[in-house]
């Protein structure tokens, strides 16, 4: 960073800084941990040498902490793809069932901009489609952050939702689906091959939750990779210049999951195996009534608390998938 020139390039010295930030962090984890078991091992010692029951309480917390911090620390050094360490797009799409599962995506927004803030990662709206009466049709998030992709890449799938219907005056109970999509974001750190001629690019006013440039200019952008069906949207930008250069990155990205998903299922092939593709196929399951439990179905993950997952906590789910992985 003391380099003559490294500030020439703003993009690129910011994504210097964010991964050595990273890195420093990792480092700062790891003495913290190192130190703090110094501690409880002298603590220990104490102890053996002669009793003290509020001693040996205190010690019982701090390594319940302890633990905690050690196996989030174990976590960070399971993310080793080669992709892992990037910021993520993540896309909600509303499934069938209209104003239901438009209720259930604006749900699931919430769930990831808050467990995203609480992790100090930033969000950004890139493209917005609202619901026909509530909720929303679909949105595509950017969540910057280092290992942002590592993290949110355990969510991709379909999640389904069981509760009595807010609006249903019968009061009966309503199945509804959203799929989510995660891609790592890409700043000009992968080579993936796309000809002009293989796009169709259209613009259109953007519809935005608000803002004085909505549908005022054609400023939106939506890409369509002709060869593989992949779309993307982008209408953050008050330049449709801007928003074609971000879509574009967007398209880089969704042609780079595709082919990831294309060697997983040619693999899967080769080893017998069939995986089911639908609606039905949901990863994770939030039911709200009868009872209240989310279960991650790939790994049996699941609590009771379904109001801690919906305003963010969903760190045992991801921890359990991405154990899941290596196991």
């Amino acid at each position: 960073m003391l380099e003559p020139g490294f500030w020439d390039d703003q993009d690129a010295a910011q994504k210097v800084i964010s991964e050595s930030n990273g890195l420093k962090d990792i480092v700062g984890d790891f003495v913290a941990l190192n130190d703090t078991q110094e501690n409880l091992e002298m603590t220990l010692e104490l102890l053996r040498e002669e009793f003290d029951a509020d001693l040996q309480e205190e010690l019982g917390e701090e390594l319940k902490e302890f633990k905690g911090k050690l196996e989030d620390f174990e976590l960070q050094m399971l993310l080793s793809d080669e992709f892992d360490k990037n910021s993520a797009i993540l896309e909600i799409h509303s499934g069938a069932g209209g104003t239901e599962s438009q209720d259930w995506a604006s749900m699931l927004l919430r769930m990831y901009t808050r467990w995203a803030d609480d992790r100090g990662f930033k969000v950004e709206t890139l493209d917005y489609q609202a619901g026909d009466e509530a909720g929303v049709k679909s949105v595509t998030l950017s969540i910057k952050g280092h290992n942002a992709y590592g993290y949110l890449k355990a969510e991709k799938g379909v999640h389904r939702l069981v509760r009595i219907s807010p609006f249903d005056s019968s009061g009966r109970r309503h199945t509804s689906f959203s799929s989510i999509e995660v891609m790592p974001e890409f700043e000009g750190d992968i080579d993936i091959d796309i000809k002009p001629e293989d796009v169709k690019i259209d613009t259109y006013r953007s519809s935005g939750a608000g803002g004085q440039h909505v549908n005022t200019t054609d400023s939106a952008v939506r890409m369509t990779h002709i060869p593989t069906g992949a779309i993307v949207t982008c209408q953050t930008e008050r330049s449709q210049i801007k928003n074609r250069e971000r879509a574009w990155n967007l398209l880089k990205a969704k042609i780079y999951q595709i082919k990831i998903e294309e060697e997983e299922a040619r693999l899967l092939e080769i080893r017998g195996e069939q995986k089911e593709i639908g609606w039905g196929s949901q990863i994770r399951s939030y039911v709200f009534h009868p009872y209240s439990m989310v279960k991650d179905h790939r790994t049996n993950a699941e609590t009771g608390n379904v109001g801690a997952v919906m305003d963010g906590e969903i760190d045992a789910f991801i921890n359990a998938y991405l154990r899941s992985r290596i196991s």
